[in-house]
């Protein structure tokens, strides 16, 4: 029964990241516009994430969009444009920007004003796998033009308490045989998750077996590494705290978008 559900979630993502846009949005495949990148940013609004953490996810997405070195990576592309798309993830997720076009610095500033403008979102638990698992059925279809790759850039600042490690890795895994990249920016924060497991909080019913075999802990960006990044050109990248998410998914987003091998 795992398995058939596994086959039926990659069949599922193959057909939404290769269909074209549906008849009401854009008619025919030919007729889709291309873009070099479809971006899904996926930004963790669990219990740790309090106000002013949200605000700083928030600012450090939209200076991004905001800094010439990042339009000057995505207008340098093949097609000189990508698609991205902003969702918050917890017990569930929910799409706080729908999908954009940026072509231009004037399209970069109008979606970070958009998105600072945006009210905080809070959830409980971080389901990692109940994220991963939904983007093909509510995110990916809704594409409105037809990418060169796409990106699903995770960050968070815990690892996946609700859902056994078997369950992330085969959402993880049904994305990447559909050939999507996940790239990672776990977010540690001195004194509170450099290690994880042990102690953590978690969902009703689900203990430690997400972290591996013969552990009760490790470190987050090291549970991000395994269970987390993978596909062509994947990477992880840190961030020392939440007052430094807004340097690493800048540098993170660079690299991204221009293809450049991570530093």
């Amino acid at each position: 029964m795992a398995r058939r559900k596994i086959r039926i979630l990659v069949l599922a993502i193959a057909i939404s990241l290769s269909a074209s846009p549906s008849a009401e949005r854009a008619g025919a495949d030919d007729a889709a516009p291309a873009v070099d990148t479809a971006l899904v940013i996926a930004v963790d609004v669990s219990q740790s994430v309090d106000e002013a953490r949200y605000a700083l996810q928030m600012n450090g997405i939209a200076a991004a969009l905001e800094d010439p070195s990042v339009i000057a990576a995505i207008t340098g592309g093949t097609e000189g444009r990508i698609i991205v798309t902003l969702i918050g993830w917890a017990d569930g997720i929910e799409t706080l920007l729908p999908w954009r076009v940026i072509a231009t610095q004037a399209d970069g500033a109008d979606v970070a004003a958009k998105i600072r403008a945006l009210p905080a979102r809070r959830g409980e638990f971080t389901c990692m796998a109940r994220m991963l698992g939904t983007l093909p059925i509510s995110v990916l279809p809704q594409m409105p033009a037809k990418p060169r790759r796409v990106i699903i850039d995770v960050s968070g600042d815990g690892i996946d308490n609700c859902a056994r490690r078997s369950e992330s890795d085969a959402a993880r895994d049904a994305l990447l045989s559909a050939g999507a990249t996940i790239n990672g920016l776990p977010i540690i924060v001195a004194g509170e998750n450099e290690v994880v497991g042990s102690g953590a909080y978690r969902a009703p019913s689900y203990g430690l077996n997400n972290l591996g075999p013969d552990t009760d802990q490790t470190t987050l960006d090291a549970w991000y590494k395994e269970h987390v990044v993978g596909g062509p050109g994947a990477f992880l990248m840190k961030a020392n705290g939440y007052e430094d998410f807004g340097r690493a998914f800048r540098q993170k987003f660079v690299t991204e978008v221009s293809a450049m091998e991570p530093d």
